[in-house]
């Protein structure tokens, strides 16, 4: 499953630099994640770093894209050759 960033973002960016996948970028209001690059950082870390360093818990799942592990896994590796 993906993650979101939800309307509590306060634009910090602290997120953007964190994900090993350049999935996040700065939207018009708030900073945005791209559910096509969106591993949860499966591949890269055992945890997902934009949750971890977002101050106001702005990302959270998607629950509308769902994914298992070893779909996140072949993401990962389709994005790092």
């Amino acid at each position: 499953m993906a993650y979101k960033i939800t309307e509590e973002c306060i634009s910090c960016g602290a997120c953007e630099g964190e994900c090993p996948n350049k999935a996040i970028s700065e939207g018009a209001s708030t900073y945005q994640i791209d559910p096509d690059k969106c591993t949860e950082c499966v591949g890269a870390h055992d945890t997902s770093k934009c949750a971890e360093v977002c101050p106001v818990e702005a990302c959270q799942l998607d629950p509308a894209h769902k994914e298992t592990k070893e779909q996140l896994m072949a993401k990962y590796k389709k994005l790092h050759p």
